[in-house]
């Protein structure tokens, strides 16, 4: 009888989290793990990346409750109270007062999720995949029937809003914790020390045949550009640090080098970006290519890759440039120094404007350097059974 594994996410937004998520299903044998992914909400461009033997479920009533878990709780109570929802108002208002005096977040979720059922299904595993989330670890501990459950780590908790109390608290109910890099882990080990025990390192993972594969079949980039792209891919946030690409860009460019950066993903600062673009005079060489679940086509045709990251937990598109031999820059994030050896196949720098610019600049001037890159990332080891099967043993 096949083993029956839940992996509950928030959506499937095109993202480092999500499409790992998707490389760890591929490599699962399908004759022994039947999969279901299970989602807050039925959204985002990974959704057709689904494999069509993956169960796919969505939580019900979560439409009815997404503002109140997402919008400040007072903000909320001011809008049921205008509405004349008075007695709502008010319940929101003491619940959310009472959370917040003992100190213990579970009694403003026990709210919310009053008059949600527990999840019909039962499961031999059940893994809290989009973390640190609390209330998909809330749901997963209080909501899901599971012989043995599992929490993900995906990002630096010391860069984010995170309560350690809480977590702590949840945390002591899983069975065993995954994080995705080993500084990571020590970040996490150091806000919650009491989970060393339980607490691993279980790196994401990427599928080559797949990246080699779609590589091929993308559009990727349609100018006739003749001079060095410079490619990033992540989501158009502060904590990607576009920001500092396009400053970056504008130095290279008065340097009198000719190169084009392109920046492949969609987010909440695109407007910010633009104005900082137009700011600049770079409409034609900083170019927002918007998102697509295929980025494989633009990184195989990139010369140089860029992650002007501020934080990560471990960044995904690094592996996938790095298997597609591309000469890279990282900023020194979390998980970026167990993937690149600074100098031998990649450079990384510190996380600033001046540095990532002397990292790029450096790789445009010298092409002996690029090549060194290239040829040293051909030896790279294929990770994915490994780690694969670090998780499939614990099960």
């Amino acid at each position: 009888m096949k083993k029956k594994i839940v992996f509950m996410i928030i959506n499937m937004n095109v993202g480092g989290t999500e499409k790992a998520l998707l490389n760890m299903i591929a490599e699962i044998p399908k004759d022994k793990y039947e999969i279901t992914i299970l989602m807050l909400e039925k959204y985002g461009g990974f959704l057709n990346s689904i494999p069509e033997e993956v169960h796919l479920e969505y939580v019900e009533g979560y439409k009815q409750i997404k503002e109140l878990l997402n919008k400040p709780p007072k903000a909320m109570a001011l809008k049921l109270l205008r509405k004349g929802n008075i007695l709502k108002s008010l319940t929101l208002s003491i619940v959310h007062l009472t959370s917040k005096l003992t100190k213990n977040r579970a009694i403003f979720y026990n709210y919310l999720l009053r008059n949600i059922p527990d999840f019909k299904n039962e499961y031999d595993v059940a893994v809290a995949y989009a973390g640190p989330m609390d209330f998909i670890s809330y749901f997963v501990i209080h909501k899901i029937k599971a012989k043995k459950k599992i929490q993900w780590i995906h990002f630096d908790v010391t860069k984010i809003g995170f309560d350690k109390g809480f977590a702590a608290k949840l945390y002591d109910r899983f069975d065993n914790i995954y994080v995705v890099s080993e500084e990571a882990k020590k970040k996490l080990i150091s806000q919650v020390p009491t989970i060393k025990e339980k607490t691993d390192v279980l790196l994401n993972i990427v599928s080559p045949n797949e990246i080699h594969s779609k590589s091929q079949k993308g559009k990727g980039f349609i100018d006739q550009f003749n001079g060095l792209r410079i490619l990033t891919v992540g989501r158009l946030a502060a904590e990607k640090g576009q920001d500092l690409a396009i400053q970056v860009l504008n130095r290279l460019i008065k340097k009198g080098h000719k190169v084009k950066w392109y920046c492949l993903g969609e987010g909440s600062y695109r407007k910010e970006y633009e104005n900082l673009i137009a700011a600049h005079n770079l409409e034609k060489e900083f170019i927002l290519l918007g998102s697509d679940p295929n980025p494989y086509t633009y990184m195989d045709q990139c010369d140089i890759y860029v992650q002007p990251s501020r934080y990560e937990g471990y960044c995904i598109t690094l592996l996938e440039a790095k298997f597609l031999k591309k000469p890279i820059v990282t900023t020194d994030v979390n998980g970026a120094r167990e993937q690149i050896l600074d100098g031998e196949n990649g450079l990384i720098v510190d996380i600033n404007e001046n540095e990532i610019f002397n990292g790029v600049d450096k790789l445009i001037i010298d092409n002996n350097l690029r090549v060194k890159f290239k040829q040293n990332l051909s030896k790279q080891p294929y990770i994915s059974t490994r780690e694969i099967n670090k998780f499939l043993d614990v099960i």
